[in-house]
């Protein structure tokens, strides 16, 4: 096998590692206080996919498709905090996993008013 050959063989990501790099991508994104809950109840458990506090992934095939359910920090512009998580969070998937990021839906449950 020569230097510019890669090995063969299969890397495997676990759901695991897509929600705690969605999750703490996230977290570092400015204008975000925390993550909330994904709504449903009993209903969100017979929906498809993996979740954990505050992110829901499902993978089809080589791409990966993220809800991510938040709460934000008073007086930040709601419309571009959620772009920046989109494209931050896309940009990890893509870079960090090597996988191919699909939809990235943002869902902002709350603003953290106790803060002011």
């Amino acid at each position: 096998m020569d230097e510019g050959t890669p090995p063969s063989g299969k890397t495997t990501i676990a759901p695991d590692v897509l929600l705690n790099v969605a999750t703490l991508t996230t977290l570092n994104t400015e204008g975000v206080s925390r993550m909330s809950a994904p709504p449903g109840g009993v209903n969100r458990l017979w929906k498809r996919g993996h979740q954990s506090e505050g992110v829901r992934i499902e993978i089809l095939e080589n791409t990966v498709n993220v809800d991510i359910f938040l709460i934000l920090k008073p007086e930040v512009n709601v419309r571009q905090v959620s772009r920046n998580v989109q494209h931050a969070v896309s940009r990890a998937i893509s870079e960090m996993v090597g996988m191919q990021p699909g939809k990235i839906n943002i869902h902002v449950e709350d603003i953290d008013f106790e803060e002011i």
